[in-house]
């Protein structure tokens, strides 16, 4: 199976830049893993429980452990969202909670973009 990554807004991005290039590749490595594998590995990618369809990616470095929250759009479509490095076994309440609230927000503003697009493409005929 093939899916595709793709990051909304910069949580994600905002932690990947930070951190120092191997743990980078590490990351990159896990998301192959999440692209092509046909199942992917619950200890590599599993719902988070009581969530409204946010997974987390899991990604562990050395004694490090960073968690990256996603979710599925149109089937095959992964939408990263917030990213974060875990310290304790739980993942964040406040976490979990900022993944729901952006993964709203991207259904918002996709409907919108879809709208503007029909809007443009009404005029073009005209």
């Amino acid at each position: 199976m093939q899916r595709q990554l793709k990051t909304y807004g910069s949580y994600f991005l905002d932690l990947y830049n930070a951190l120092d290039e191997d743990v980078q590749e590490k990351i990159d490595w896990v998301f192959e893993i999440v692209k092509t594998a046909e199942h992917i590995p619950k200890k590599s990618f599993d719902h988070l429980t009581g969530s409204d369809g946010i997974f987390e990616i899991r990604i562990e470095y050395e004694s490090n452990i960073y968690r990256v929250l996603c979710f599925f759009d149109k089937g095959n479509l992964v939408v990263l969202i917030n990213s974060f490095q875990k310290k304790t076994q739980k993942t964040p309440p406040k976490e979990i909670a900022l993944a729901e609230k952006l993964k709203k927000q991207y259904f918002i503003d996709k409907k919108i973009d879809d709208e503007n697009k029909r809007n443009k493409n009404k005029k073009v005929r005209k």
